[in-house]
C-alpha cells in the first residue's frame, strides 16, 4: 500500500478540492499541512508514512526506526503499517520507533486480513504485541478486494465481530476498511453498511492520474463516502512504480494529482533521508493543480489507462497479498460450513 521511491523530486503535500471541498488544515512547525480526519476531529499529516517500505530489507532496523521519529519530530504523524506487511517485520520496527514518548506523537493505523473473528482477532492482538501499544488510533480491515469480502465481514462470526470487539475494549478509537481492486466491491461494502445501520470512520483506496480513466475510485467511491460521512485517504499515487513505465506521466504529477482530492492523507513509501526531506520540501511549497494541468494530465493518460495495464493492483493479483495466503483469511463460518454439506 505504501509507495515506491523512485523519482520523488517533488513529493507529496497541500489541500485542495475537485468539486468538493477539501477537510480543513494547519501547517506544523516544520510546514507539514495536516487535514482534518473526518468527522473524527482528528488532524492528520496530509502524508502518510507506508508501513510497507519502512520493513524493507533495504534499511535496517536502526535506519527505519530513525526515519520515523524524524518524521514524527517533524510533524508527519499519519504512520501506516498492516499485519502482513513483511512477515510483521514493518510493526515490529514501528513499535520500536513508537518507544520513548514517540507513540504520543502518532495517529497510528494499522490493518488486518481476517474474515471470521477468531482469525480477525488474532491478528488484532498480534499488531498490538509488535507495535508495543495497547491501542491503535485507526484499524482497518484489509483488502476488501474479493464481492464476497464485505459479505464474510458482516456474517454471523464475521470479522465485524472482531472489530466491533477491538473497539469496544480500547484497542482501536476508529475503524475502517481498505481495498485497491474494483470500486463496486467498495461500494457494496458501504452499502451493506449502509443496510446494517454501521458506520466505517474512514475508507482507503488508490487515487492517482490513471485511476480517473478505469474502474475510478476517485469518480465512484468519493462521492458515496463523502455523502455517508466517511473520511477518505488514499494510496498507490504512483501505482508501486507502474505508471511511470507509460511513459506519460511523472511522479511529481501523480503526487500532486492525488493531493488535489478531497483526500485526508496520501500514503506513501519513505524509505531513505532523502524521501523524507523531499516531503517536507513539497509540503511547504505546494501548489495545486489548475483546472488546465488537470485536463492535459487526462488527456496524456487517457490512451495508456484505456484497460488497466498499468494499475496491476487493479487487473493483476500483484498486490493481493490475502490471494498469495488464503489461511490468513480464517475458515468460513460454521453456519457456512453447515450450509455447505451435502
Amino acid at each position: 500500500m505504501a509507495e515506491p521511491t523512485l523519482n520523488r523530486r517533488d513529493l507529496l503535500s497541500g489541500l485542495l478540492a475537485l468539486g468538493a471541498a477539501l477537510p480543513s488544515s494547519a501547517a506544523t512547525s516544520d510546514n507539514m499541512p495536516r487535514r482534518t480526519l473526518g468527522r473524527t476531529g482528528e488532524k492528520v499529516s496530509c502524508i502518510g508514512l507506508g508501513g510497507s517500505h519502512i520493513g524493507k530489507a533495504k534499511l535496517s532496523d536502526d535506519e527505519a526506526v530513525r526515519l520515523i521519529r524524524q518524521a514524527l519530530d517533524r510533524g508527519l504523524n499519519f504512520m501506516d503499517n498492516s499485519w502482513d506487511y513483511n512477515d510483521g517485520k514493518s510493526e515490529i520496527r514501528m513499535g520500536k520507533a513508537l518507544q520513548d514518548g514517540y507513540r504520543q506523537k502518532a495517529f497510528l493505523m494499522t490493518k488486518f486480513d481476517g474474515r471470521t473473528k477468531d482469525a480477525a482477532a488474532q491478528q488484532i492482538d498480534e499488531s498490538l504485541k509488535r507495535l508495543k501499544t495497547d491501542h491503535v488510533d485507526l484499524l482497518m480491515f484489509h483488502e476488501t478486494i474479493r464481492f464476497d469480502d464485505p459479505d464474510r465481514f458482516f456474517a454471523p462470526g464475521g470479522a465485524r465481530e472482531a472489530l466491533d470487539a477491538a473497539k469496544q475494549a480500547g484497542k482501536t478509537r476508529y475503524i475502517g476498511f481498505t481495498g485497491h481492486k474494483d470500486p463496486h466491491i467498495h461500494l457494496y461494502m458501504l452499502e451493506l453498511a449502509r443496510q446494517h445501520n454501521y458506520h466505517f470512520d474512514v475508507v482507503l483506496f488508490p487515487i492517482n492520474p490513471m485511476d480517473a480513466h478505469f474502474r475510478s475510485f476517485e469518480n465512484q467511491v468519493i462521492p458515496v463516502a463523502q455523502q455517508m460521512g466517511v473520511a477518505v485517504i488514499s494510496m498507490k499515487p504512483i501505482g508501486g512504480g507502474v505508471i511511470l513505465k507509460s511513459n506519460t506521466v511523472s511522479a511529481p504529477e501523480c503526487l500532486r494529482w492525488a493531493l488535489n482530492k478531497p483526500t485526508c492523507v496520501v500514503i506513501t513509501g519513505i524509505d531513505g533521508q532523502p524521501i523524507l526531506d523531499q516531503a517536507f520540501q513539497v509540503a511547504s511549497s505546494f501548489k495545486p493543480l489548475t483546472k488546465q494541468e488537470e485536463a492535459a494530465i487526462l488527456a496524456k493518460t487517457k490512451q495508456a489507462a484505456a484497460n488497466g495495464e498499468y494499475e496491476l493492483f487493479k487487473t493483476t493479483a500483484h498486490f493481493d497479498s490475502t490471494a498469495k495466503h488464503p489461511e490468513w483469511l480464517g475458515q468460513e463460518t460454521p453456519q457456512v460450513q453447515q450450509l455447505s454439506k451435502t
